[in-house]
């Protein structure tokens, strides 16, 4: 598969990966990855603003509503599902696109992720127990204290990458990031890596605009839908954590909407922090990106 070329499209929320990402594929006359972690779950979708049907009809996407929030699916999972899919698409097509904000998933196909030890459940139950009795700002100080490699880099908003790193940390002893691999793994195609990017007010507006979209479009019925399986991990996330917040009375819904904005720019930032690292990445803005990239 030396002849195949990955296309990966990257940058923060918001900034209009799906439309290029959709623009390239039909270009190329090929199919679409998602890498964005929260799209997987069938259960969730105006917070995780997924393509819209017009969009998933103009391109074929893969794990796109392909799980349930109750279904544990990890990146070492997206790794080893991804490139399945990935080998097939490249069966009848020389050129692939992945698409997505997730920096790990993204980095599992292209480079490979790590093989981590198993932990205790024990230990991932007490984490869990944690989170609900002190809040995410307890475990962001645990992982800030034991691993402030791995804190630098991850979403701290996402309580589900803060419990893997910590109960590898209580379950080993050594930080999350001592785990890291060194080497990427050889993949069987060349990976052409375009990145998305605005200046940060145009990006901020966007973000603002699409979080009122959302609310438009029903986010708060979504989420009161699922208040049943709150405590699942996968609905611990930004859009989602805010408004239950609301529905036990502890903001309003204004605030809950100001918190939702707030704390995606937040992770915006992140992002791009992750993405920037990356010197394979040529930045674009999302008007400027040709649909022939290689």
């Amino acid at each position: 598969m030396l002849n195949k070329t990955l296309i990966v499209i990257a940058g923060p929320t918001a900034v209009g990966k799906t439309a290029a990402a959709i623009a390239v594929a039909q270009h190329y006359q090929t199919e679409i990855i998602s890498a964005d972690s929260r799209q997987f779950y069938k259960e969730m979708s105006i917070g995780t603003a997924k393509p819209s049907g017009s969009e998933l009809a103009a391109v074929k996407h893969h794990f796109i509503d392909s799980h349930s929030i109750a279904e544990s699916f990890s990146v070492g999972d997206f790794e080893r599902a991804g490139l399945k899919v990935l080998n097939n698409i490249f069966s009848h097509h020389d050129v692939a696109v992945l698409v997505g904000g997730s920096g790990l998933f993204i980095k599992a196909i292209c480079e490979g992720f790590d093989d981590l030890p198993q932990a205790d459940p024990s230990i991932r139950n007490q984490l869990n127990e944690e989170l609900q009795q002190t809040g995410i700002e307890y475990l962001q100080q645990q992982l800030a204290d034991v691993d402030p490699e791995y804190y630098g880099q991850v979403d701290i908003q996402n309580p589900q990458r803060l419990i893997r790193a910590l109960e590898v940390y209580r379950s080993t002893g050594r930080p999350f990031s001592s785990f890291r691999l060194d080497q990427r793994r050889h993949r069987p195609f060349k990976v052409v890596k375009l990145g998305l990017n605005l200046p940060r007010p145009q990006l901020y507006v966007r973000i603002n605009e699409r979080v009122e979209q959302m609310i438009v479009h029903g986010l708060v019925e979504e989420v009161r839908s699922l208040l049943p399986y709150r405590n699942l991990n996968a609905l611990n996330t930004v859009g989602y954590s805010e408004l239950f917040e609301y529905f036990d009375g502890k903001i309003s819904l204004a605030d809950a909407i100001e918190k939702i904005k707030q704390n995606t720019r937040r992770f915006a930032k992140r992002q791009l922090t992750w993405f920037n690292r990356d010197a394979e990445i040529t930045w674009y803005k999302p008007d400027e990106l040709p649909q022939e990239v290689i």
